[in-house]
């Protein structure tokens, strides 16, 4: 059922899903960012989040470097891959930051993978690299890794309610902001 945001349904919109106006939001909050927060929980249960620099492709993948014994990593491996992914600029005034919210799972890139992976990430950075592929591949301590995003949010109207404004999320179609990135 579609609905606007709501304290019944944790304000959370529904209604403008697939709205062009959105999911071109989500495009540009991607775009203009090149660093998300990356969150994973360990096996028994306690979170950790890190920034990571990443770069996407037009799936509305997310991938990062990362080097395999670091805590997000080995989270990965030991939790079935759970990851949620948040993107936004920190350098806005409050209450004026656009985010962008996945929930996805995660995996170490397929060695096959690597060389194509790895171009979108070098030509995303600010700062030139001379990285090859072999830098994360076979005993190499870092690996690629990718996210892929079963369902996303985007920063909302701010609502009042009571004596309060009250954040809110837009829920978009991943294959919308797909379609939306292969035509841009």
């Amino acid at each position: 059922m579609l609905e606007s945001a709501n304290a019944t349904n944790r304000w959370v919109n529904t209604i403008d899903f697939q709205n062009p106006e959105v999911i071109a939001k989500a495009f540009r909050i991607m775009e203009n960012n090149i660093y998300c927060t990356l969150s994973t929980c360990s096996f028994d249960g306690y979170p950790w989040v890190s920034p990571v620099f990443f770069a996407y492709d037009d799936n509305c993948n997310i991938y990062w470097s990362s080097a395999i014994e670091s805590k997000h990593s080995q989270n990965l491996y030991n939790n079935d891959g759970k990851v949620a992914i948040a993107i936004f600029s920190s350098s806005v005034s409050q209450g004026t930051a656009d985010g962008l919210y996945f929930y996805g799972t995660a995996s170490e890139l397929k060695p096959e993978e690597t060389e194509n992976i790895l171009q979108l990430l070098l030509n995303r950075a600010p700062r030139k690299h001379n990285r090859t592929a072999d830098d994360y591949l076979n005993d190499s301590p870092r690996r690629i890794y990718q996210c892929q995003p079963q369902e996303a949010w985007v920063t909302g109207q701010r609502l009042p309610f009571d004596n309060q404004l009250i954040d809110t999320k837009v829920q978009i179609c991943l294959q919308s902001l797909g379609e939306y990135m292969n035509k841009n």
